[in-house]
């Protein structure tokens, strides 16, 4: 007989068991997966929601930006294809910016799980992929057509059987098409765990009658920290470098009661660039940005959002028309947590966060000694300081990306890293300092050419301080010595080198 009565001991050893299912499934995806992406960068999500698609426990390595998509991916995917139509051995897929994370080199699985006939749960897995065709990721790409290949929402199983047209689709047109199949292989078998997993809690739990707790009380806990903040208005902005002129991030928070509303309006129009926000992505980071700010310890799941709004005019930088480019999203969408916090921290001076900058990122892709290969890798930046201690050096905020070591990257691509280091001094200086970025230099070792594209933020806008502090000082990008633009591709010879130094955080406090 299942157990309809909650205590808050027996929900805890669910929640528990819940989590520990979800990171057992996140890490047979690691396991199985064939790109950095995955296994060094942790540039990916495993999410177990409800049958309706609300979020109830994600993996603990999961990025902020996925644990608000996907949940709203999976109702995309409900959208297209009624549960009464789906059946067991069913598998969804899409890359749709709109219905995805923001951007097309994401790719997004959704997994129906069964119980006595009855879907009871969806298991969903979302992975940066190590390439998407079309021309590489570039903030200089003028609209999605350029980004490479649009998968609708599609079943790649049905009934249990590949589709394969679907995987034929993909493979013709990705640079790597082992890597990039062998990782969607790995998110069906993270599925496939989850669902197993899964199995034996159902026999002696009501996961609706759970769920629903969970996000009750997550929900009442939010609701709870947005009343500790005054009711107002609260207005902060920032820009980034742009391309002909800069683009400018308006963010108005209104506080009324125990609900917190998030709004744009003001912010530079889309641009013919790769770098605007969808309203997905822009709702993600935001529900971050509170979460982080007024709630941090309580678990995410779709409760913990539900009293966030956010809201961007249409044609906006937040709120683009397709077909409007955003593979580089982040550039701007992980400003929206800064700008966020910033215009609360007259009110939360204690939470306070200066600016600081996310990560940047090299990408290449050729040939080599008779094989492709395809090569992402991340660097992080300097965090803004706080009122309690100096920024963290080198760290991915608000994303948690991880540093790929220097062994992996030179196995991955025919490259040679010449240095990895601190970039001493760059954190804005304060009562406390902001965090350092990095300095990254890398040869081309390959006997072809190479191509490659350079994400840089913070390239003229520094990262500012707050209440006195310092800005930190801003990042670098050369190649052979001269500076270059990032928002260009670049082909590059045997023995060029590029240098990529990525931005200090902002200080706290007027230094003493």
């Amino acid at each position: 007989m299942k157990k309809t009565k909650l205590d808050p001991i027996t929900l805890e050893i669910q929640w528990k068991r819940l989590v520990s299912m979800v990171d057992e499934a996140s890490a047979a995806f690691v396991r199985t997966s064939f790109s950095v992406l995955v296994r060094e960068a942790n540039d990916f999500a495993v999410v177990l929601t409800d049958s309706q698609g609300r979020s109830i426990a994600q993996s603990v390595l999961s990025i902020p930006s996925f644990i608000g998509t996907l949940p709203a991916t999976v109702k995309h995917f409900l959208d297209k294809f009624p549960a009464k139509t789906l059946k067991p051995g069913d598998l969804m897929i899409t890359n749709d910016p709109w219905m995805g994370t923001g951007h097309i080199h994401d790719v997004n699985v959704a997994m129906p799980i069964f119980h006595k006939g009855k879907i009871i749960a969806f298991a969903a897995v979302v992975s940066h992929m190590p390439d998407i065709g079309g021309r590489i990721r570039n903030a200089g790409i003028r609209d999605i057509y350029e980004e490479g290949l649009q998968i609708p929402r599609l079943k790649l199983i049905e009934a249990g059987r590949p589709v394969q047209a679907v995987l034929e689709m993909i493979g013709q047109n990705v640079r790597v098409p082992e890597q990039t199949l062998g990782d969607i292989w790995a998110q069906v078998a993270a599925c496939k765990m989850l669902e197993e997993r899964l199995q034996p809690l159902l026999h002696d739990t009501d996961l609706d009658a759970l769920g629903a707790e969970i996000r009750r009380r997550s929900e009442a806990a939010m609701r709870k920290a947005i009343r500790t903040v005054p009711d107002g208005v609260y207005h902060a902005q920032t820009q980034h470098d742009g391309f002909e002129e800069p683009i400018l991030i308006n963010c108005t928070v209104t506080v009324k009661g125990e609900r917190l509303s998030i709004d744009y309006t003001g912010s530079s129009q889309q641009v013919p660039r790769a770098v605007n926000v969808v309203p997905i992505y822009t709702f993600a980071y935001s529900a971050f940005a509170v979460k982080a700010l007024l709630c941090p310890d309580v678990p995410n799941n779709e409760g913990s959002f539900m009293p966030i709004s956010t809201s961007a005019p249409l044609g906006s930088i937040f709120n683009p028309r397709y077909p409007a480019a955003s593979g580089g999203r982040g550039m701007i969408g992980h400003m929206m947590v800064p700008a966020i916090m910033m215009a609360l921290a007259d009110v939360l001076p204690e939470r306070a966060i200066a600016e600081g900058s996310s990560n940047s990122s090299i990408t290449v892709t050729g040939e080599h000694r008779g094989r492709p290969y395809a090569a992402v890798n991340f660097m992080n930046a300097g965090q803004g300081a706080t009122v309690h201690r100096d920024g963290f050096t080198m760290l991915s905020f608000p994303s948690n990306l991880s540093n790929t070591p220097i062994e992996v990257l030179e196995q991955m691509a025919p490259v040679r890293v010449i240095e990895r280091a601190i970039r001493r001094g760059s954190g804005g200086l304060g009562r406390y300092r902001g965090g350092d970025g990095l300095h990254f230099e890398v040869e081309v070792v390959a006997d072809t050419p190479m191509m490659a594209s350079m994400i840089m933020t913070r390239f003229r806008t520094a990262p500012q301080g707050i209440f006195g502090g310092e800005p930190g000082r801003v990042g670098a990008l050369r190649l052979n010595g001269k500076t270059i633009d990032p928002a260009e591709h670049w082909v590059l010879k045997k023995g060029d080198r590029v240098v990529m130094e990525t931005a200090g955080g902002g200080g706290y406090g007027k230094p003493v």
